[in-house]
């Protein structure tokens, strides 16, 4: 879902039963995908919220460039840079020429997993 104009990936909510003169509410705690950090939401049960659509791609690393990754898009053949990864498990197995699965959420883009054969 979208909080504070950024896309998150809900961790838990809880819903409580509505009062005597009030609605049920909703209580959801989501972390970001670009910036991993915690937010905390209390919201009607039944308010709509923002759901981004996640384009998901498949590229070849071509180039380490200290802070960044240059990647080529697998079908398109669309070069462009994205930072590494923060997790360091994820970035341990990246190497170049390995495919990595890219998430494009709201006009950005974030590296989420290596493809394996």
């Amino acid at each position: 879902m979208v909080i504070d104009d950024e896309p998150c990936r809900v961790v838990s909510m809880d819903k409580s039963k509505p009062g005597k003169h009030g609605a049920a509410k909703a209580n959801i705690i989501a972390v970001g995908f670009f910036d991993n950090r915690k937010r905390n939401v209390i919201m009607p049960a039944d308010r709509m919220v923002d759901v981004p659509v996640i384009n998901k791609r498949v590229a070849t690393v071509i180039a380490d460039t200290g802070e960044n990754y240059s990647l080529m898009d697998t079908e398109s053949f669309e070069t462009y840079d994205l930072p590494k990864p923060t997790d360091q498990d994820l970035l341990s197995q990246i190497s170049l020429n390995s495919e990595v699965e890219v998430w494009e959420l709201m006009n950005r883009r974030v590296i989420t997993r290596v493809k394996t054969a």
